[in-house]
């Protein structure tokens, strides 16, 4: 899993490795955070790594959050993905799956009735 983090003004969305399947970082993320002056919600989802905050951007910027989550070590700015990097590479992964899908499709109709297929059947 990569860094990722989208944002519009007054809402952050950061993915990192570090809150995915560990319930303890995700609880001092959520501390850490609403401790920042302007942050007044957090959620940390430990399925898939994601924190989603809301701020007062008067208050407080993306820059500034991300720089106390680099600070602390949870979140990496040289490994992270903008949007369109994310897209493009969840799309990728996409495609891959179908095209394995589709050619294991393909192989399955051009051995159907042969000799290999009874063989396959068989063991």
């Amino acid at each position: 899993m990569s860094y990722y983090v989208h944002e519009v003004p007054g809402r952050l969305r950061v993915k990192t490795p570090s809150a995915k399947g560990q319930a303890w970082v995700a609880q001092r993320i959520e501390e850490m955070v609403r401790a920042i002056p302007g942050v007044y919600a957090v959620n940390v989802n430990t399925t898939t790594g994601s924190i989603i905050l809301n701020y007062d951007s008067t208050a407080v910027n993306s820059k500034g959050i991300l720089s106390i989550l680099e600070e602390k070590g949870l979140f990496d700015p040289s490994r992270a993905l903008t949007g369109d990097q994310y897209l493009h590479s969840r799309m990728e992964k996409t495609g891959q799956v179908i095209g394995k899908a589709i050619f294991g499709l393909f192989l399955e109709k051009a051995f159907e009735g042969t000799p290999v297929a009874l063989l396959g059947v068989l063991l």
